[in-house]
């Protein structure tokens, strides 16, 4: 098995695993290979180092240690990298078909919520007081983190 750093046109970079160096070569010419997050098939080959396993590395009684695990939390299931990549694209298309408000993000979801501005779908920033306030008032708001994958090339 082979494990391939690779990178899309946008510069996301992931993981591939394939059976060979062929293997990998087959399916890139067939455009069977695809970004995780944004669905790019501009696949490339990057640099890597390769691992070399020198010596047994195992535990004092004897055993290979375990990775740590990242416990999910409490009642939520883990996403797999294809849901993942199929949450990122809804909110990519959500920020692409809203209108940045910026700063006035809470007054306008207000003029909004009461028929005092048109209705359309807005994005901006928010503090946590005032999308909590929003929240409150029944104001409908999607609160979200500032995240750098939103504000790369939309797909």
């Amino acid at each position: 098995m082979k494990v391939l750093d690779l990178a899309c046109a946008h510069g996301h970079r992931f993981e591939g695993w394939f059976a060979s160096e062929e293997d990998f070569r087959d399916q890139s010419a067939r455009g069977l290979l695809e970004c995780p997050v944004c669905g790019d098939q501009a696949i490339e080959k990057q640099l890597s180092a390769p691992y070399v396993q020198t010596r047994r590395a195992e535990s004092p009684e004897g055993q290979r240690p375990s990775p740590p695990q990242v416990a999910p939390a409490e009642g939520s299931t883990p996403l797999s990298p294809e849901q993942q990549a199929r949450v990122l694209r809804v909110l990519r298309a959500w920020v692409q078909d809203s209108e940045d408000v910026g700063e006035r993000f809470a007054a306008e979801a207000r003029a909004i919520h009461h028929g005092e501005a048109e209705a359309r779908s807005i994005r901006g920033v928010a503090t946590p007081d005032e999308a909590a306030a929003l929240l409150e008032e029944g104001v409908p708001v999607l609160p979200l983190p500032d995240l750098p994958l939103l504000k790369g090339p939309l797909q």
